[in-house]
């Protein structure tokens, strides 16, 4: 089974308000928005909160998502990733998406997903010679994603395993768009 996370454990340091909650142009706060995109691709989704966010663990879990809280979640994406992936050990993959990137387009997330099928593989969309996210991790990835600390997230594992990245050519732009100021914000509308 493929293993969709949502990463929705920071701290919007950057908004000056909780992000996540957010609403977007048609009413939807964006992590879940970003939460249903993911759903809409693979049947298993976890999302990762912080301890301190028990509004954005409510809203998540009330349409049906299983939430992990990390309490390690201060230490950055690492640590909330390898908390993630450590409570989904028997995934033969893992499709990591970030909760304030909510345009990724579901049929964007299936081609990561699909392209996993290899254990050792690594996917990551492209879109005009830019990568973004989700990026896809093989099973053979769970010791590395789980041993993961501070805020780098997986860009070691990708570094060091860049022989095995599948770059996914696609025409998604939601792909790029992360939303960290409230300006990121105006421009864009849901797809």
């Amino acid at each position: 089974m493929k293993q969709g996370i949502l990463l929705a454990a920071g701290f919007s340091r950057r908004f000056g308000g909780n992000k996540l909650l957010q609403p977007l142009t048609d009413g939807v706060p964006m992590a879940l928005a970003a939460a249903r995109h993911l759903r809409a691709a693979l049947p298993e989704v976890l999302a990762v909160a912080n301890p301190g966010d028990p509004a954005l663990a409510q809203l998540l879990d009330e349409d049906g998502f299983p939430v992990a809280v990390c309490p390690r979640a201060w230490e950055g994406m690492g640590a909330s990733l390898a908390w993630a992936v450590s409570h989904t050990p028997r995934a033969s993959a893992w499709i990591v998406a970030l909760a304030d990137m909510p345009f990724i387009r579901p049929e964007t997330i299936v081609r990561v997903a699909d392209a996993t099928a290899r254990p050792t593989t690594l996917a990551v969309p492209v879109f005009h010679g830019r990568r973004g996210h989700p990026v896809g991790f093989g099973g053979a990835y769970f010791e590395a994603l789980a041993r993961l600390t501070g805020d780098e997230g997986a860009r070691s594992i990708l570094r060091d395993h860049a022989e095995q990245v599948r770059w996914l050519a696609c025409e998604d732009p939601g792909i790029l768009k992360d939303i960290d100021t409230p300006a990121d914000l105006a421009p864009l509308s849901s797809p």
